[in-house]
């Protein structure tokens, strides 16, 4: 199956947090045999240029009212410095729906501020950078049972993690997609957390 991921692109987005993971999504290189690579569609509100923390510049695939998400498809909302602001309320409403209709949705760092102060973290297990945090920015929050002082945490369909575990982050969404054998994915993690040569030579030996 191809899956399609749905990138939000936005001005400050951090191009670091999902680094990782677009690098595998794209090249598809430690993926199943026979299985293609994702196809990584961006999408901001506007198809205007948008500048990355990073300062780098991206022209958005789509905006965001062409977005024709599907059920074997993913929304990821990298973090950024302007998650607080009205203007992403928007794919907010599609990150609900798209939870509503059990579609895969992967936030980190500041995009899972965002969507608890939206309400939608109050009933699910998930984390973010900090949980005092999220109950003195976010009013609308009142998930402190749900949260899990991890890394990263997997619900069902819904990945969330916080902005200095990109790793992490990559290894859920990839296993959620369900694109590389565990075998292969824990020895990417393994080598790109603990820098060992034995877990390169594991990653590059053909799939049994």
């Amino acid at each position: 199956m191809n899956n399609t991921v749905y990138l939000y692109v936005f001005d400050t987005m951090a191009d670091w947090e999902i680094g990782y993971l677009t690098a595998e999504l794209n090249s598809g290189r430690y993926y199943k045999q026979g299985q293609p690579s994702s196809k990584i569609v961006t999408v901001s509100l506007v198809t205007t240029p948008v500048t990355t923390m990073g300062g780098l510049t991206i022209l958005p695939d789509i905006q965001l009212s062409e977005c024709s998400i599907t059920s074997t498809d993913a929304l990821i909302l990298p973090g950024g410095n302007t998650w607080t602001e009205a203007i992403h309320e928007p794919i907010l409403e599609l990150a609900r729906r798209c939870m509503q209709e059990n579609i895969l949705v992967a936030a980190i760092c500041g995009a899972t501020i965002a969507l608890a102060q939206a309400g939608l973290l109050n009933s699910r297990p998930h984390t973010s950078n900090d949980l005092g945090y999220l109950k003195m920015t976010c009013h609308k929050y009142t998930g402190e049972a749900y949260y899990s002082n991890q890394s990263a945490v997997t619900d069902g369909k819904l990945i969330t993690a916080s902005g200095i575990a990109p790793l992490e982050f990559t290894v859920h969404v990839l296993k959620a997609l369900d694109v590389l054998d565990p075998d292969r994915l824990k020895a990417w993690y393994s080598l790109y957390k603990t820098q060992d040569a034995k877990y390169f030579y594991e990653l590059m030996s053909p799939v049994q």
